[in-house]
């Protein structure tokens, strides 16, 4: 075996943290837990431990186990205000072709999980000491760090967000002209982030759940119209779960299962695309970009009548269900978030893939902490029901679907951000690595296509005739004249069994880095 292992991620400062870890002998779980560490710090509108995640973990042979789901996504409170009474007002994000609107203030923040998820991988996976895991986000955000491209991008998209409060103007708002955001190039610190990772490293994770910080977030709650508990903090704990498995062309996937949604798409996705010649098609052609949409169709569709949100997966991959919507593909000629990903494998076979969320940021920052809470109880997405009008006391569901892909002769990690993106655009990844036999970077970098309620997205690099037909099917039809976050970022890593090399891939459209080490 040549090398350590192999780090993707959406920032090289993430990689580098986790880069660090392996070249000190740490296993592929030290290596992500510093990588989401240290995304905090420089990915701070994707990833924050006021949020949550899962990570989908494979543990090697020195470990031993099967892969397993750690689910430390955000739960609903156990207790709901009337609406006239709470902190939620909308904002405007700008993506600079399209607009959307997200909830933010202090009722739009569910119980995160992110802190209570990486103790337990550390205290279950882990090797090395968590104050040495924490020490590369501790020096960036002491020392500062400069700010990127995506990343002031980013600022511009959600600015009303992170200009909401003094506390985190003091954080992201540029020190030349306090009136805007971080631009590229600025230096940006979080002293008080380094601060409470250092104390959380030494106390542990009750004065996140049970101490100073769970009291002083509850208080403002109690005092600003939010609806966090004590209770709600105290009583948050980690889901384990078994994978949802499918086969895909002598490809064992291994992804997110219920209640989240995501993982469980792509899988029905796979079983439309499994009796389809996807290979003889050609990547970009006319039937191949017609077959891609329909199936992206008629899983929307399959959402909906599965009432998915409700369903443990098994009304959607029931064989006669699927047998519906085969018929419907097999029938006809061929003629949306804040959220980073992060996929380490090692040379002991270790294999960890973790997509992380908050949300957009509720705007407000837990006091002293330099931490934002999610606003996972403002997004449209994964409140299908209403706002503040669904089930208390639960976790929510979520698009995220870290994956594992173990085929023949290599084992993949990936996963993606994106919102409802992101599962169209796992899929693309895991087509173009199967039925294409693309490298890894030019899977991850090949154009996509997403469809979803009438409209078609189509990123550019197509061929127009290709695309032409296809457009005519469609009410409303978009053409991005760019790679975009739009369309997901796709982090891979990749241990080829055949050579004993690693390679990995991090995707353009969101920031993403690569490292062997």
């Amino acid at each position: 075996m040549k090398g350590k292992g192999v780090i993707a991620a959406g920032h090289l400062e993430t990689a580098r943290a986790a880069a660090i870890m392996l070249e000190e002998g740490g296993n592929a779980f030290d290596a992500v837990l510093a990588a989401v560490l240290t995304s905090a710090v420089v990915e701070p509108v994707l990833s924050s431990l006021g949020g949550g995640g899962f990570l989908l973990a494979r543990p090697g042979d020195k470990i031993a186990g099967n892969p397993l789901v750690y689910d430390f996504f955000t739960q609903i409170p156990k207790k709901i205000s009337p609406q006239s009474e709470l902190d939620f007002h909308p904002i405007e994000a700008d993506f600079g072709t399209v607009t959307q609107e997200f909830h933010i203030g202090l009722a739009a923040m569910a119980t995160p999980g992110t802190v209570r998820g990486l103790f337990q991988i550390h205290r279950d996976l882990a090797t090395m000491p968590l104050a040495r895991i924490a020490e590369p986000a501790v020096a960036l955000a002491r020392k500062g760090f400069t700010v990127n491209r995506l990343q002031a991008y980013l600022f511009q998209v959600v600015g009303p967000i992170y200009m909401a409060s003094a506390t985190a103007r003091e954080i992201f708002a540029s020190p030349e002209n306090p009136e805007r955001l971080m631009g590229e190039g600025e230096t940006m610190h979080n002293p008080a982030y380094a601060d409470i990772l250092e104390v959380l490293t030494r106390e542990g994770e009750d004065l996140f759940y049970r101490g100073e910080i769970a009291a002083a977030i509850t208080r403002d709650c109690a005092t600003g119209g939010g609806l966090l508990s004590m209770e709600d903090f105290a009583a948050y704990h980690n889901e384990l779960r078994k994978p949802l498995e499918i086969d895909y062309r002598g490809t064992r996937l291994y992804t997110n299962p219920a209640p989240s949604t995501g993982g469980i798409l792509i899988a029905f996705a796979l079983e439309l695309l499994k009796e389809l010649d996807v290979k003889a098609m050609g990547f970009g052609s006319e039937a191949h970009l017609e077959t891609l949409a329909r199936v992206m169709d008629l899983t929307n569709k399959a959402r909906v009548e599965s009432d998915l949100h409700g369903d443990d997966g098994g009304t959607i991959l029931n064989p006669d269900f699927l047998s519906l919507y085969k018929a419907d593909i097999l029938g006809r000629p061929s003629a949306l978030r804040g959220t980073t990903h992060i996929s380490v494998i090692d040379g002991d076979g270790n294999a960890a893939s973790l997509t992380m969320s908050n949300g957009e940021g509720s705007g407000y920052m837990a006091p002293g902490t330099g931490i934002m809470i999610n606003n996972m109880l403002g997004e449209e997405d994964i409140n299908p029901l209403g706002f503040h009008r669904g089930p208390t006391d639960t976790r929510l569901c979520s698009m995220m679907a870290p994956s594992l892909a173990i085929g023949r002769d290599r084992m993949v990690a990936l996963g993606s951000g994106g919102s409802n993106r992101l599962r169209t655009a796992i899929l693309q990844v895991l087509l173009n690595l199967d039925d294409f036999a693309m490298p890894v970077l030019g899977a991850v970098c090949a154009p996509r296509i997403h469809c979803e309620g009438g409209l078609l997205s189509v990123e550019d690099g197509f061929d127009d005739a290709a695309i032409g037909k296809l457009q005519a099917a469609y009410t409303e039809t978009k053409r991005w004249q760019e790679k975009n976050l739009f369309f997901g970022g796709v982090h891979v890593a990749c241990f080829n069994a055949v050579s004993g090399t690693f390679e990995g891939a991090g995707d353009p459209r969101r920031g993403g880095e690569a490292l062997v080490v």
